[in-house]
């Protein structure tokens, strides 16, 4: 993608936490080198090993961190079994919505509750490695606010790859994003990405898409104002994933016209 002219963020907001949230844990301060925000959604099966793969890397790699899991109305004890996790780990805090409100408002409640100089939201599941980190982070290091895994750029590497419905659904996707909101960037929806602290405050500060569409919205909103690279990556599709191809591919298309509705003037 062209490197638009970066603009100062004015008027950062303060982090918030969703509506209705409840926190566990406690701040640790400006002061952080990294942040890494994991939605999680009835994600009680594979919750754990993926929170102990993220803090034995993080305490290898980056010791000033925080570890941010916001559960978006679980009922399968997602939220107690992070909190054990977090008796082991004081870098660890969890947000709770208080209902299920979707994917894009847990992400944004975690990313305006961060407070690292860098913040990541992962997915649950890591299909992108956390240690495939070190790639966007050089991104950043070279002047990008944001940097963004792409399953689509050459050279990246696809060691599992999704049921073909699947995929066609995402490339479809991400065809009529290229065409109607976001021309240049290849895969919006991958989930595991890179901001400045003040790229993630002022842009999470002013979106609105609950559901999983927000990655759109947000790349939209950075259009002209932060500096934004796309990076190849490891990927493994993982199973049980929680988009469903007819009803969430509706509402995501919903979604994109509503973004241009919503954001037409920006």
């Amino acid at each position: 993608m062209s490197e638009p002219k970066r603009s100062k963020a004015s008027g950062v907001s303060e982090p918030r936490r969703g509506r209705g949230s409840v926190e566990r844990g406690e701040s640790r301060g400006p002061d952080l080198q990294l942040s890494v925000v994991i939605p999680a959604y009835n994600e009680a099966p594979r919750l754990e090993p993926t929170l102990r793969r993220v803090i034995e890397f993080c305490r290898a790699a980056r010791p000033s961190y925080e570890l941010l899991v916001v559960d978006d109305g679980s009922t399968d004890g997602t939220a107690g079994l992070a909190r054990r996790v977090g008796l082991e780990c004081p870098e660890l805090r969890v947000i709770e919505l208080g209902g299920n409100r979707g994917k894009g408002a847990a992400v944004r409640a975690g990313m305006l509750a961060a407070t690292g100089r860098h913040i990541l939201f992962s997915d649950a599941d890591l299909a992108t490695p956390i240690e495939e980190l070190d790639k966007l982070e050089r991104h950043l290091a070279e002047g990008n606010d944001i940097a963004i895994a792409s399953r689509a750029l050459p050279g990246a590497d696809i060691r599992v790859r999704q049921h073909p419905l699947r995929e066609l659904m995402g490339r479809s996707f991400n065809l009529m994003v290229r065409l109607a909101a976001i021309g240049g960037i290849r895969d919006t929806q991958c989930g595991f990405k890179l901001f400045t602290r003040e790229a993630a405050h002022d842009l999470f500060a002013r979106a609105a898409v609950d559901g999983f569409a927000f990655d759109v919205e947000i790349l939209w909103l950075a259009r002209g104002r932060y500096r934004v690279a796309e990076v190849p990556v490891v990927w493994s599709h993982v199973e049980e994933s929680k988009v469903s191809p007819g009803s969430d591919a509706a509402r995501m298309f919903l979604d994109l016209l509503r973004i241009r509705w919503r954001h037409r003037r920006g």
